[in-house]
């Protein structure tokens, strides 16, 4: 049945800088992994939500009891897809990923949802769901128990590099709009980003 995770975090920013930064979270620091990003599509539909999907081509190092099982020629790369819906009215980004390649070894599906809280302007709240799963005939368990751990490390990265991409924002933002030096700015910023731990996190097999 494969492996699934669910968390909430709230991150101490309003949804419109999330937004922001979310398109500029590559490169960062945490997020090394990551080696190539590309527009694929891009559309405004007639509700004023833009409809976007992305290539993104990230390293795929297996475990190394895997790489004695598997053939030295698998490709080291994974191409992923990432399809998204900004709702400016809602205040609501939802994305949808998945792996092109090595989708017999294994499959992920991650759907995130940043929201807008109405009641709280200068928070967003992030829902994170992942299904992991794979095809391969008696291995199919460690490889989802693998995948379900990298996944967590991965999305842990994640989270501080779009906080990465939220410094840099509210960084420039407070030296063009206060003057402030690069050391006020960036303390400034470290308080803005400071995002919670998650909240909720659920695992079934």
């Amino acid at each position: 049945m494969g492996k699934y995770f669910f968390n909430e975090t709230e991150i101490r920013s309003a949804w419109e800088h999330v937004l922001a930064a979310f398109w500029q979270r590559y490169p960062n620091p945490y997020s090394t992994h990551v080696l190539t990003e590309d527009v694929v599509f891009r559309e405004v539909t007639a509700d004023n939500c833009l409809l976007s999907r992305r290539l993104l081509t990230k390293t795929n190092r297996l475990p190394r009891w895997a790489e004695r099982i598997f053939p030295g020629n698998l490709s080291r790369s994974v191409y992923i897809v990432e399809d998204s819906i900004v709702d400016p009215k809602n205040r609501r980004l939802t994305t949808l990923t998945w792996n092109l390649n090595h989708s017999k070894l294994m499959m992920v599906v991650e759907r995130c949802v940043f929201y807008g809280e109405r009641d709280r302007p200068v928070w967003t709240r992030l829902t994170r769901e992942a299904w992991i799963s794979s095809a391969v005939f008696g291995l199919s368990r460690p490889i989802q128990e693998f995948g379900l751990s990298r996944f967590k490390s991965n999305q842990t990265k994640a989270m501080k590099g779009l906080e990465h991409a939220l410094s840099k924002l509210h960084i420039s933002g407070a030296q063009s709009h206060h003057g402030d030096t690069s050391k006020d700015a960036a303390e400034k910023a470290k308080n803005l980003t400071k995002s919670s731990t998650s909240q909720k996190s659920q695992e079934f097999v």
